[in-house]
């Protein structure tokens, strides 16, 4: 009530005091004073006392003045009376302790914005609390921590809090500027100059400059840069007439008309020697389309302007667009934005403003930045409201964000309609709401949803520029309605001359206006202020001298709109306005396709008092900070300050919530395989029962959200507990909003996709096929070759010739095992080869390299023979099971029968498959199937199935030994949960999913219902494979084997033909050295050190050792080929003795 008479006693005055100065606001000193006053009237009144007289005391002659002052004689009652008064002020609990007020707590706040913004408390019993509740103020504990308080907004924003201190920085010196004596007496002098002008000229720009020394400068620089003096062209001016047509009794039109004169007056004012001046004619259009348009004839016919700038509203353009067109004069408006009118209509209308869809990108990145997957339009039902609401859905829409509702507000809609359609928003899930709308509605708007709960936490609203560009205009009340809103609205960069605007515009306006509200500027104001710049400059560029209408051939009959005068130099003003370019108030000017090009958008949150900048959005680099303009487009969240939302939650709303007081309803298969889900009816009570492995993987699932979640399970089943369909038919029932979603052993498949929305699947993928097995160890007499491949088989004795092979060459003429009758020695390699691989070769090797052969072969021929006893000891002491099918393709051309589960996907999958579906049967559990494999496909059974995987891996589980899955594997997803499309459950329980799948919980559900289900001690489940070795495994073996052999009998080689060079390089033919060198090959080499004597040490010498008594010829000499022989020569006496082999 105090505030309100204030509030009264303050308006009467318009704001200001007798003096004309703005009275402060109250502070809390005004409070004291009040309750102080009121406890002095309730202690007097305590005390009671009639007679408040005082007595004088007795003085003497020589007593000072102060000894004259009386006593009060109820001075003490009134003191204790005044220290026991306790009462509820407007400050608080007033109470006197010592002598001085109680003091129960203190507010902290943070300056935000345009205000400050309480963070919390400080009590003397609790310390730093987040609100002073009962629950806080009773508590026996205090708090000194930092997390008590609300979010903080440091200087500069940062991310953390400050330390408090930096390091010294090194010391700068400033550096100081002083005139050059020259220069400032010239100075001085233009100044001088300036102010002669401005009389001489009758301009009013001394009272539009902040300072006399900056009208100066201005004049200074246009001296500089060789401007002709202002008397020079005081006559010679054109006048060029431009209509205005506003509402002038609305706050936009008064502003638009201010800042229209300031900006000519500005603009000629340091332009003086244009010859342009544009003469105002100014028309009240009184808020009405046929006042416009009967504004706009009258300057036409009547003015003769050369242009218009206005109207207010976008209705009154839409039909002044028109007029334009037919007399070729531009219609300039810098307040309608809808995006209904367009410049295509007329190019005679030129949009000096934003157009409304212009702010839709920025809004659509916020959206996106946040990953929000739903929102609702909240505006109001007309043109401005209804003009953006299809281009913001569309761009909402490529980001795959989904306007679940559009909330149309009538412009004149009262309380009571407002709380209903807000009641409405409530129970619906979607927690995001655009607003679009101008601020009277928006304030209203606000308030309501306010008292409603509806700004707290979860709740998140986006304002267009409609409010945001008003914010400063809206009283306390709304604003504090409002805390936690996000905005967007065209950015305006602070420079100095804008600034100096503001100051002098204010003061323009108070003279002009001294008993209207005073209301702050806007973005409306200074798109008019560039407009009339733009404006003025256009035609000052077309230098035109004679800006005259023509009246068109009318005829007696016509009316009056067909008497409008056509310009003939319309054309070229357009072309002129449209070319124009500059630095205005607002930012760049720049008119593209008719209309303001936006540069940058301002993204704000409402905090405290006023708003605050998070950051910006522009076409080129997305959301960002700064403007610091880099070439990478980005839509992160992060890029953005510290946001404070409705209610202040520690987190970013997921934008979403569960219905108030509503389960989810879950859909459930009634499934023939229990493990997976097994739905129970009690006859009893009705009740239903659902458990299995996918609903314990679901509850898991859903316990891993971040926020609660109920639901409950509703199987899709008939009374009789049967299955009320397929399962795409349940799928289905989400699509229809029968259910929320779909729990079970659901696949995730294409067809599926197009009706609900999948999570990421939790099990494995895949179709196989299931066959029966067969155990074939008893039925095959060749067992023994089918642990090696048959390429392996080749191989291996291909390598055995090779190796024997070798081993002859380098033994041959140093070995007498390798040495005898053709027939002998090709038996020895056969022999030799072979007996390696049981190590019971007998013949000696002598000669290094063959030594180096064998021992390579012995390694890959253990590793051979090993693995062949591995895998033959395999197929004879265990059970050999063969699949009794092994492709498709047999199934097809025996056409036999083949099973899939009831209801299942599978049908379509076997159709796609080309199978006949005479060939098909049905199987609704596991024991149905295995009845079907018992029968066989002949006797009204199958001889395979298709399923699923994990079907598969259970039903084998259960019967051990009998039947196995068969490649290959036809891809599929595997199970997945359903939830309707553009759910915004979908990511979030995808995320728990991969929690869940990855953790231990996992692996102890698997247990729980598989583990327990088997008996098998084996894995017999397993897809079956081949046992027989192949080359594949051994190539890299024999590799080895064949590269060393191959250079060990290069070398051998080699050196055979290096000892008998002779040979080799003689002057026989080609067939003649052939033959010697291998009559030489096959004789013993006596050089040897197998054939020497065995009493004469070896000398290490590559010539045998001569017998004694033999000639030097015979040992020097090179035999003649008649003297070799295939025996050994036993003739030759060694030391007296006949030598033997060895």
């Amino acid at each position: 009530m105090f505030q309100e008479q204030k509030s009264s006693k303050i308006s009467e005055s318009d704001g200001k005091g007798s003096s004309g100065k703005i009275i402060p606001e109250l502070n809390i000193f005004g409070l004291w004073a009040y309750d102080a006053a009121s406890a002095l009237a309730m202690a007097v009144e305590k005390v009671g006392a009639t007679n408040f007289s005082f007595q004088k005391t007795n003085i003497s002659s020589n007593s000072m003045v102060l000894d004259t002052i009386r006593v009060s004689q109820i001075g003490t009652n009134l003191l204790q009376s005044l220290l026991s008064t306790k009462l509820k002020g407007l400050s608080g609990y007033f109470q006197i302790f010592d002598g001085q007020l109680h003091s129960t707590a203190f507010q902290i706040v943070n300056v935000i914005g345009k205000g400050e913004r309480g963070v919390g408390f400080w009590t003397p019993k609790n310390g730093i609390i987040r609100r002073l509740n009962f629950s806080h103020t009773n508590s026996k504990t205090y708090s000194t921590s930092k997390e008590n308080l609300g979010t903080i907004i440091w200087p500069g924003e940062p991310t953390y809090v400050p330390k408090g201190w930096v390091l010294p920085v090194n010391e700068k010196k400033l550096r100081i500027g002083v005139p050059v004596k020259n220069g400032f007496s010239e100075f001085i002098e233009h100044m001088v100059y300036f102010y002669v002008e401005l009389g001489l000229a009758n301009y009013a720009t001394m009272m539009y400059c902040s300072s006399m020394l900056g009208a100066s400068s201005v004049y200074a620089a246009q001296c500089a840069m060789n401007r002709s003096p202002v008397w020079d062209e005081i006559n010679t001016t054109i006048p060029v007439k431009v209509g205005v047509v506003l509402d002038m009794d609305t706050w936009l039109g008064k502003m638009g008309l201010s800042c229209i004169s300031m900006a000519l007056s500005d603009f000629y004012a340091s332009h003086g020697h244009y010859k342009t001046r544009l003469a105002l004619e100014i028309r009240d259009s009184k808020r009405d389309v046929v006042g416009a348009a009967a504004a706009a004839v009258d300057l036409l016919q009547n003015e003769e302007v050369e242009a218009i700038i206005g109207p207010r509203s976008s209705m009154q353009a839409n039909f002044m667009i028109g007029l334009g067109s037919k007399a070729r004069v531009p219609i300039i408006s810098f307040s309608a934005t809808s995006p209904s009118l367009s410049w295509l209509q007329s190019q005679y209308f030129i949009r000096a403003t934003l157009n409304d869809s212009a702010q839709v990108p920025a809004i659509r990145a916020i959206v996106q930045a946040f990953g929000w997957r739903e929102v609702v339009l909240i505006y109001v039902d007309n043109e401005y409201g209804n003009g953006v609401v299809p281009s913001l859905t569309s761009a909402l829409q490529e980001v795959d964000t989904h306007v679940t509702y559009r909330s149309a507000i009538h412009p004149s809609a009262t309380d009571d309609q407002i709380v209903k359609e807000l009641y409405k928003l409530m129970t619906m899930s979607t927690r995001v709401f655009i607003v679009h709308m101008l601020t009277p509605l928006g304030s209203q708007l606000f308030t309501k949803a306010n008292e409603a709960g509806m700004m707290e936490e979860g709740y998140v609203w986006i304002l267009t520029d409609g409010i945001t560009d008003f914010l400063s205009t809206l009283d306390a009340s709304a604003i504090d309605s409002m805390q936690g809103v996000l905005g967007v609205k065209p950015h305006v960069p602070r420079t100095k001359k804008l600034e100096s605007f503001k100051i002098r515009w204010k003061k323009k306006i108070q003279e002009e206006y001294p008993t209207n509200e005073i209301s702050e500027l806007n973005i409306f104001g200074l798109w008019a202020y560039d407009a009339a710049s733009a404006l003025a400059m256009a035609f000052e560029k077309l230098g035109a001298g004679n800006f005259s209408l023509q009246k068109t051939n009318i005829s007696r009959d016509s009316t009056g709109f067909e008497s409008i005068r056509v310009s003939p130099v319309g054309p070229n003003i357009l072309h002129s306005l449209l070319s124009t370019r500059f630095r205005g108030l607002s930012g760049d000017f720049q008119i593209f396709d008719g209309q303001l090009h936006s540069t940058a958008f301002q993204i704000v949150n409402v905090i405290g008092k006023g708003e605050r900048g998070v950051g910006f959005w522009t076409p080129k680099n997305g959301i960002i900070r700064r403007l610091n303009f880099t070439n990478t487009y980005s839509t992160s969240k992060d890029n953005l300050g510290i946001i404070v939302w409705p209610g202040e939650p520690t987190y970013v709303p997921k934008g979403w919530v569960l219905p108030v007081n509503e389960k989810l309803k879950i859909g459930v298969p009634v499934n023939a395989f229990s493990e997976f889900v097994n739905v129970t009816w009690d006859p009893k009570t009705n009740a239903t029962k659902v458990t299995g492995y996918c609903i314990d993987v679901f509850d898991e699932v859903m316990r891993s959200l971040p926020y609660a979640v109920p639901y409950e399970y509703i199987p899709f089943g008939t009374p009789d507990g049967k299955s009320a369909g397929s399962y795409n038919d349940l799928i289905y029932q989400v699509f229809l909003k029968n259910y929320d979603a779909v729990v079970g052993d659901t696949t995730i498949v294409a067809n599926r996709s197009k009706y609900v929305d999948f999570t990421l699947p939790y099990t494995e993928s895949g179709v196989s096929m299931i066959v029966p097995i067969k155990d074939n160890k008893s039925k095959s007499a060749w067992i023994f070759l089918k642990p090696l491949t048959w390429d392996l088989w080749v191989t291996s004795a291909c390598f055995f010739v090779f190796i024997g092979f070798v081993i002859w060459v380098l033994e041959h003429r140093i070995n007498e095992d390798f040495r005898g009758p053709h027939s002998h020695q090709a038996g020895t390699i056969f022999w030799f080869s072979f007996t390696t691989m049981m190590f019971a070769q007998k013949e000696r090797i002598m000669s290094n390299l063959a030594r180096f052969v064998m021992i390579i072969w012995f390694f890959v021929v253990l590793i051979l023979t090993q693995s062949y006893t591995a895998s033959l000891t395999s197929m004879l002491t265990v059970q050999q099971l063969q699949p009794t099918v092994t492709d498709i393709k047999e199934l097809q051309a025996k056409r036999e029968y083949v099973g899939y589960q009831q209801d299942s996907f599978v049908l379509e999958f076997l159709k796609r498959m080309k199978f006949d579906e005479s060939k098909l049967r049905i199987y609704s559990s596991p024991e149905k199937l295995a009845e079907l494999f018992s029968k066989g496909s002949a006797n009204g059974g199958i001889a395979a199935a298709f399923d699923e995987i994990p079907y598969m891996k259970l039903f084998i589980a259960q019967h051990c030994s009998k039947y196995t899955m068969v490649q290959p594997i036809y891809k599929f997803d595997g199970f997945g949960f359903a939830f309707p499309i553009g759910s915004p459950l979908v990511p979030d329980v995808s995320r728990a999913v991969l929690i869940v799948t990855e953790g231990n919980e996992m692996v102890r559900i698997e247990k729980k219902w598989f583990s327990e289900k088997t008996s098998c001690s084996d894995d017999n489940g397993s897809l079956l494979s081949s046992n027989n070795i192949s080359l594949d495994s051994f190539w890299g073996l024999f590799l080895i084997a064949g590269v060393t052999s191959s250079l060990a009998l290069i070398i051998g080689i080699a050196m055979f033909l290096h000892k008998h060079r002779v040979v080799v390089m003689g002057k026989d033919s080609a067939s003649t050295k052939i033959k010697t060198l291998m009559t030489l090959f096959d004789q013993k080499d006596l050089s040897s050190h197998t054939f020497r004597i065995a009493d004469q040490p070896y000398s290490g010498s590559n010539e045998p050792i001569a017998a004694v008594g033999a000639s030097p010829s015979v040992t020097n000499s090179s035999p003649r080929p008649s003297t070799f022989s295939n025996q050994t020569n036993n003739d030759i006496p060694l030391s007296g003795e006949q030598g033997t082999s060895s």
